[in-house]
């Protein structure tokens, strides 16, 4: 009789081979049993599709990063990976709302002013925005070029570069994100 087990499979081994080798069929496979799930979890906690795939790559990013943190004493590997899917969204919707409070701020102060930016601010904006754009790790910069300026799909980009389509996400999701942070959120 006993506990009930946690998974279905047990996925520790493969976890001391990612963590040890950086073994990469092993995450291989952790990938493709988990990744739908923890869409299908982010979804369920309120996440549009798009930002579900994009929450779920992020934490199987971290897996990979992190691996060598995970302790199988402390809880199964689906345990420690859903946990860091619900930490992200949980930083997600709290970043959003932020976002959201401030952009509304400024919406109203700019009404109040009658603001309306001419030719030359705007031309400002956009050196100031290349020059940004400029200053990220390169490949963050071609990345944000091939997919804004070139208007190439996420796949695309992986398919031209040979570089797997989640570390293409992932790359893009910084270089946005340290582009907001550096702008005041006007990214």
């Amino acid at each position: 009789m006993g506990m009930p087990a946690r998974e279905s499979k047990d996925w520790s081994s493969e976890m001391a081979a990612v963590a040890r080798r950086r073994d990469r069929d092993c995450f291989m496979r952790i990938y493709h049993h988990f990744m739908p799930r923890v869409c299908l979890y982010l979804r369920g906690m309120g996440s549009v599709e798009a930002v579900a795939e994009e929450l779920a790559q992020e934490s199987l990013l971290r897996l990979w990063q992190h691996a060598a943190a995970y302790d199988p004493a402390r809880s199964a590997v689906s345990t420690w990976l859903f946990r860091i899917a619900r930490n992200l969204h949980i930083d997600r919707v709290r970043r959003e709302s932020w976002h959201a409070r401030d952009r509304e701020a400024e919406r109203e102060a700019d009404l109040q002013a009658g603001h309306e930016g001419s030719a030359a601010e705007d031309y400002a904006e956009h050196v100031q925005l290349q020059r940004r754009i400029d200053a990220l790790p390169p490949v963050q910069a071609r990345l944000l070029r091939m997919s804004y300026f070139e208007a190439k799909s996420h796949q695309e980009i992986a398919s031209e570069l040979g570089m797997p389509l989640g570390t293409v996400k992932s790359h893009l999701r910084r270089a946005f994100l340290r582009l907001q942070g550096e702008l005041g959120g006007q990214a």
